[in-house]
């Protein structure tokens, strides 16, 4: 089951320790860790997934594998994140016990109609805003869209894409049940504390 609303997903950045970076979150408040790293071999992402899964248990957080069914299953993580060029929700059910959580990335509604059809347990929507951290062959969405989307389905939301101090609590008014951000932890200075003012961001938003 993902977090209760609202809640922080922190995404891996390839350009640091994936393990580090995850606790540091975690010390900051995220809910969620996603394990992401496009170049890494398959052992090491293992080895990296055993370590953040057992920090995040040490949190009571979750941790959610990037693209890799097999690592997410092998780790005992507690969810799959799918792109659209991965393996479809659909199968990646058939092979995964019913308390692995699944999430798909989606940019439009079309995708996100048909990752609750094929039994997503939460989509990722974007790019919000633009973003350096990862290539898009297309234009930002922008929270208007979030909040279409939001009206086509009943799956969690996690909105991503240029995600920051100053909007994350917008991204929540329009449907989002939580945010991602890589680069707004990752390259902060203190990335504990980068996460713990986020938090309080998307909180605040409830009280």
């Amino acid at each position: 089951m993902i977090p209760s609303p609202p809640f922080l997903c922190v995404i891996t950045d390839e350009a640091l320790c994936p393990v580090s970076l995850a606790e540091k979150a975690l010390e900051g408040g995220a809910a969620m860790i996603q394990l992401r790293h496009k170049s890494a071999s398959g052992s090491q992402l293992y080895s990296w997934a055993i370590e953040i899964v057992n920090l995040t248990k040490r949190y009571n957080a979750l941790c959610i594998i990037n693209d890799r069914v097999d690592i997410a299953m092998a780790s005992r993580a507690d969810g799959v994140h799918l792109g659209q060029q991965d393996m479809p929700a659909l199968v990646a059910r058939k092979i995964l016990d019913k308390y692995t959580i699944i999430g798909v990335s989606t940019s439009s509604i079309e995708e996100a109609i048909q990752a609750e059809k094929d039994g997503a347990d939460y989509i990722g929507f974007g790019h919000i805003y633009p973003t350096s951290s990862k290539e898009k062959g297309y234009p930002p969405l922008g929270p208007k869209a979030l909040q279409e989307v939001s009206k086509q389905i009943s799956l969690p939301i996690v909105a991503i894409g240029g995600v920051s101090l100053y909007n994350a609590a917008l991204l929540l008014s329009c449907g989002a049940s939580g945010v991602a951000i890589i680069s707004g932890v990752s390259r902060a200075v203190d990335p504990s504390l980068a996460t713990r003012k986020l938090v309080s961001a998307i909180n605040k938003r409830d009280s």
